[in-house]
């Protein structure tokens, strides 16, 4: 061997070619040698170890066997016309079905029942995927249907199912759910998923609404009531954009066919020939090209009643909406209020009482010592206090001034980050009621 690698080491042409054919020949044969001992080696490798093949889970086996073929089934359970061939052990698991299959109830000696579904909002999927669920460990709920899957999983006590349910809703709220989301949790019992929508609501009810005709006239009288009572309701800009919200919201109300797209369709939905022509009549005299801020104001201003319309039939069951308002900032701008007066929506006898208010103040304010509030209950506060907020659309410094608050006190705000200062202005020229009174006291929140 020793000397096969001197002999290598002088260039081939020194030898034959005999030569190196039978050195290139030893080489192959090793090579072979080597490689069919390889390929050997690793069948008995491949033999030896175990083989590893995906198989059905159980869940897959039973939800596939029993559940989508319906095999060895011992009970038949039909409802909104379709029959689902199932297994009680598995619906056992609802309390609903174990009171119904354990109890002295006729069903429990039977292998058919018949389900009455009351509830519009459970549908045939629905009740598929919550039959599904109880044969497999999971269950797959689109938002777009979770309304009707949490009316399902409540009608048979399934806490998991409505656990998820409420996981899905708070995950998507937004502008086309909330109002659906709130009513849902309300009607099912779900806490978490009602404050969840009421906040929501709260903080974009006068950012998006105002906007969205179609979403503004699907809250009702009781929710509407709600958010307006709320002391977390974030008012952009000011009372007043309150007002108009609620006046845009009666008439869609009044008027469900309303169609942004096409005005001149707009019917009312008073069920009184004598109303409809009113109605009629104010919608003519707005143009047919009129936006529906001139449809709101020719149907209120052409109303024959000198009565306010929420002393109406038809307006009295708006009445504890605008009962929430706090009518008392209506009146704290000659123009604000020449429009309430004009539109007669609210009785006349609720701003008078804020007018005498007001005025009363406006004497006292530069002629007596301070009677600011002084420790004031929380709740007292909420329910009284002036709402006024701005929408700040970037971070940073910014700046604005409240003119004429309180009776003449002119404030100037600055937002800079995560801080809010407040101070008083003084200005030369009077563009509005500017109070001299040196010391003037009042809260914030």
């Amino acid at each position: 061997m020793g000397q096969l690698m001197v002999k290598l080491a002088v260039p081939l042409q020194h030898y034959s070619d005999n030569v190196v054919n039978i050195l290139a020949g030893r080489r192959k044969r090793k090579r072979s040698l080597d490689s069919s001992s390889s390929s050997d080696e690793l069948k008995d490798n491949e033999t030896q170890s175990p083989k590893k093949k995906k198989l059905l889970t159980t869940t897959q086996y039973i939800y596939q066997a029993l559940f989508k073929e319906q095999k060895n089934s011992d009970i038949a359970v039909m409802a909104l016309g379709k029959v689902w061939n199932l297994h009680k052990v598995y619906l056992c698991q609802s309390p609903y079905f174990y009171s119904m299959f354990n109890g002295s109830w006729k069903e429990s000696c039977q292998d058919f029942v018949h389900i009455k579904i009351l509830d519009e909002r459970i549908t045939l999927e629905a009740l598929d995927a919550v039959f599904g669920s109880m044969y497999s460990d999971e269950i797959e709920i689109d938002p777009k249907a979770v309304i009707s899957v949490l009316a399902t999983a409540t009608l048979f006590h399934l806490d998991g199912i409505i656990d998820k349910c409420a996981e899905v809703m708070i995950e998507s709220i937004n502008a086309e759910t909330a109002i659906n989301y709130y009513e849902a949790a309300c009607q099912y019992g779900s806490v978490n998923v009602k404050k969840a929508a009421m906040v929501w609501l709260e903080t974009n009810l006068l950012c998006i609404y105002p906007k969205e005709e179609r979403l503004l006239r699907q809250i009702s009288v009781e929710l509407m009531t709600e958010l307006i009572t709320s002391p977390d309701l974030y008012v952009m800009q000011t009372e007043f954009s309150l007002y108009t919200l609620l006046r845009t919201w009666i008439y869609l109300r009044l008027h469900p066919l309303y169609d942004p797209s096409n005005p001149s369709a707009t019917t009312s939905s008073t069920t009184n020939d004598d109303d409809r022509d009113k109605v009629t009549s104010g919608n003519s005299n707005a143009g047919d090209g009129a936006s529906l801020a001139d449809l709101i104001q020719a149907y209120f201003s052409n109303r024959s009643e000198k009565r306010s319309f929420l002393a109406t039939l038809e307006g009295q069951q708006f009445v504890p909406a605008f009962q929430a308002l706090r009518t008392q900032y209506l009146t704290n701008h000659h123009t604000d209020l020449k429009i309430v007066l004009n539109d007669n929506i609210i009785p006349k006898d609720w701003l008078h009482s804020h007018v005498l208010t007001h005025w009363n103040s406006i004497l006292k304010v530069d002629h007596l010592p301070e009677e600011g509030p002084q420790n004031l209950d929380p709740d007292v506060f909420y329910k009284n206090c002036m709402r006024c907020g701005r929408i700040l659309l970037e971070p940073g410094y910014q700046k604005w001034r409240w003119t004429g608050f309180n009776f003449g006190l002119d404030l100037v705000l600055v937002a800079d980050s995560r801080l809010l200062s407040i101070r008083r202005h003084h200005r030369n020229e009077h563009e509005r009621l500017l109070s001299l009174q040196t010391k003037r006291q009042f809260m914030i929140r």
